[in-house]
């Protein structure tokens, strides 16, 4: 178990910084039109006279409507060491309890997303691993955080004053092409799949047996994850799925052309299918600022609707992130950009949580519905793609 201890101690998510990509007809770095000129610091389009107010508005709607954090890298973190203790701060990774509540997270997805080269068996017991290290943090840390697996317990768990934390996603690799794997996965809390790096959900989109684990996924009421999924891919499960999906980690590909960030057609559609795009807060996505990330969010919210845009910190998952918006505590800077730009308040609640609660809620209701017409699969790949 030593070297795999070792392949997971190794981030894989880094990459190096592109260039800011220009929205069109702004140029990196411009305030948008009516807007007031940039700080001096240049991290923000807000005003040293303007921010106090607008911070705290931003903590006053977050207060209410806290931020439902898509994805975090904190199991990976959280195995390097060998004590921690999140309740009292931990400098040694960018997530802990007063951390979250600075800033008022309420939901956490952790992901247990793999190092490239991992298969069949060492995969299973790494993602095993990996939710291991998250409930054993959970048990650790019981007056801060609970585990949650649908829209009921993630509401419970807010309003005893936790924040709720799920399962996911994970790679599908971490199945080994069987619907089997993913029902125990499932059983021990799994809530997101992310639909890459196997032969059934490829370049050239899912296979049969790809559309069946969708099924089966929906059945279950694990939610598709289609970032880092290719085009055909995601544009097939729209179609497929019965529940909505979630993209973890994409921001707009017209602004910044990483491969996990969205075409505008994709938008279009993630939008007329109701499902949601989280969009990452690193400076390698979606740009080096908090003004970058807004004009992502901006332009998710134009094009697929603000019924279908989020959040996801990606904090201590190896990547870096835009000044202002280093750790988990800096979410009220976002907002507060947000709110300088005229996001009308049940756009903003909808962003931090309503939007992840309907997606919640679609899966369990989507689950209940197949659970009545459909046994659980027993499909293997070597009956459907040949």
């Amino acid at each position: 178990m030593a070297d795999l201890h070792d392949e997971l101690r190794e981030p894989t998510e880094v990459g190096e910084l592109d260039p800011p990509a220009a929205r069109p007809g702004r140029h990196p770095g411009q305030s948008p039109p009516g807007a007031p000129a940039a700080s001096a610091t240049g991290t923000s389009d807000i005003p040293a006279d303007l921010l106090p107010d607008l911070l705290t508005r931003a903590h006053a709607l977050l207060a209410a409507h806290p931020v439902a954090d898509g994805y975090s890298g904190l199991p990976r973190a959280l195995r390097r060491l060998h004590w921690y203790d999140l309740e009292l701060g931990e400098g040694a990774v960018d997530t802990d309890v007063p951390r979250l509540r600075r800033g008022h997270v309420g939901a956490l997805f952790c992901a247990l997303h793999l190092p490239d080269g991992l298969s069949g068996e060492r995969a299973v017991s790494a993602t095993l691993e990996q939710m291991d290290v998250v409930r054993t943090a959970v048990r650790a840390h019981p007056e801060a955080l609970r585990l949650a697996q649908g829209a009921g317990q993630t509401a419970d768990a807010r309003n005893c004053g936790r924040t709720a934390v799920l399962l996911g996603p994970a790679s599908a690799v971490a199945l080994g092409d069987s619907p089997g794997i993913l029902r125990c996965l499932h059983a021990l809390g799994l809530k997101v799949l992310t639909l890459s790096g196997v032969s059934w959900a490829g370049e050239a989109g899912p296979t049969a047996f790809g559309e069946e684990m969708v099924r089966e996924m929906n059945r279950l009421g694990v939610l598709a994850d289609l970032s880092g999924a290719s085009d055909a891919t995601a544009a097939r499960v729209l179609t497929v799925s019965r529940a909505p999906v979630v993209c973890a980690r994409s921001g707009a590909r017209a602004l910044r052309p990483h491969p996990a960030n969205l075409p505008d057609d994709l938008l279009r559609r993630l939008g007329v299918a109701r499902g949601l795009c989280l969009v990452p807060l690193t400076a390698e996505q979606t740009g080096p600022s908090v003004r970058d990330v807004a004009d992502h969010l901006d332009h998710v919210r134009a094009l697929a609707g603000p019924e279908c845009v989020g959040l996801s910190g990606t904090y201590d998952s190896g990547t870096t992130h835009p000044q202002d918006l280093a750790d988990a505590s800096c979410y009220p800077h976002l907002i507060a950009e947000l709110l300088l730009r005229g996001w009308p308040e049940d756009h903003l609640t909808r962003l931090t949580w309503g939007n992840v609660q309907r997606v919640l809620r679609g899966a369990d209701f989507a689950a209940r519905a197949v659970q009545q017409r459909k046994q659980p699969s027993t499909a293997r790949i070597t009956e459907l793609d040949g």
